[in-house]
């Protein structure tokens, strides 16, 4: 054993398993000076450290946007200092849950062509306002003095007396505006000659307005919404579902009428696409509902058999407009139904979950069970 080592030698066991050890492989390339290997090193290390801070920041952030819960409607004051730029203005009015997109708000601006116009000032604001909207108040430099809250699942009647009790527009006045082709919708060639053909086309959303906002700017801004929210939506099936894009709206309406749980969307839109291909009536109370003068807590037998082209237990197909305001996740179960074998559905708990059943004697089990827990009326 060789004396050439400094400290204590190495026991021969060490010395047998090294020489036991295959052989090193060559480098890849040839070697790199001692300098620059320390300088790429350092380098390595330093972007190793910028990336892991910039991953924990977007993680930290992640984990921020996931806690944080935004209630749509809620009064907030966003003060916007002098000079403040689009991206600045925009990151203030997400946190403050304004907007749910800074740039988005940013994006918007510059394709109107606002941002030097946007004011400093105290504004009094809303969550979850639309995104036009806020830019107009910004650019003006007043303040959302009210705001309307329009909910899911309303009768083009039902929305226009909500609005009518939110601000200082009559019924009249709003009629008149889609009527005398004052509001327009992009979701159809050619614009409804009477108010049956708005039903429908009006998205359900809290809006903030000023003071001074017209039957015309609320009702266009509502309008314009609903083409946006359509145009958000993949509705690359349609074409193997049979449907048009405005057939799925009205699919959509009774989708939003009929359904309380949220995942159970796209299984009664399967149900209707199902009866639909094969040529079944669609049996839906809510479209008698719809039919009838006003709602009621449950319907008759006598009910089932108004005459109405909007009754699916005497009519084929679908009725000749939608019968609510929908929200997306209704637009996005009609563009993209369950594949599902179900043709029946039926409320089997008071949560309002249903059970659903390929077969008439499963569905008839199903409803006798419901009665017996008291979900449905009757024995």
């Amino acid at each position: 054993m060789s004396d050439n080592w400094i400290g204590q030698p190495p026991s021969e066991e060490w010395l047998r398993r090294q020489a036991q050890q295959p052989a090193e492989p060559p480098p890849l390339r040839g070697p790199v000076p001692i300098m620059v290997g320390v300088a790429l090193a350092v380098v390595l290390v330093g972007g190793a450290i910028l990336f892991a801070g910039r991953l924990g920041d977007r993680v930290a952030s992640a984990l921020d946007d996931s806690t944080a819960t935004i209630v749509p409607g809620q009064d907030v004051v966003v003060v916007v200092p002098q000079g403040a730029s689009a991206s600045a203005i925009g990151d203030q009015l997400e946190e403050a849950g304004v907007v749910a997109s800074a740039s988005d708000f940013e994006t918007r601006v510059a394709q109107r062509q606002l941002a030097p116009a946007l004011r400093a000032g105290t504004f009094n604001l809303v969550t979850g306002m639309e995104m036009d909207a806020v830019i107009d108040i910004l650019a003006s430099g007043a303040s959302a003095e009210f705001r309307i809250t329009v909910i899911e699942g309303l009768t083009l009647d039902e929305m226009l007396a909500r609005i009518a009790e939110s601000s200082d527009v009559g019924v009249a006045e709003m009629e008149a505006a889609l009527l005398d082709g004052s509001v327009t919708t992009a979701l159809l060639d050619t614009q409804p000659s009477d108010l049956q053909g708005w039903e429908g086309l009006l998205f359900p959303d809290t809006y903030a307005f000023l003071t001074d906002a017209t039957a015309t700017q609320i009702l266009q801004r509502m309008a314009d919404t609903m083409a946006s929210r359509v145009a958000s939506v993949d509705w690359s099936r349609l074409k193997d579902l049979g449907v048009t894009q405005y057939e799925a709206i009205v699919i959509a309406s009774l989708v939003e009428e009929e359904v309380r749980v949220e995942e159970e969307r796209p299984i009664v839109s399967s149900v209707i696409y199902n009866r639909l291909e094969n040529n079944w009536r669609l049996q839906i109370d809510a479209t008698v509902q719809y039919a009838l003068p006003e709602r009621k807590p449950a319907l008759s037998f006598a009910d089932l058999e108004v005459d109405s082209p909007y009754n699916t237990y005497r009519n084929f197909g679908l009725p000749p407009t939608p019968i609510a305001g929908v929200r997306l996740t209704s637009l996005q179960a009609a563009a993209d139904p369950a594949a599902t074998g179900f043709f029946y559905y039926v409320l089997t708990s008071l949560d309002g979950t249903h059970s659903f059943a390929e077969t008439e004697a499963e569905f008839t089990l199903f409803k006798e069970q419901a009665r017996r827990d008291g979900v449905l009326p009757g024995s």
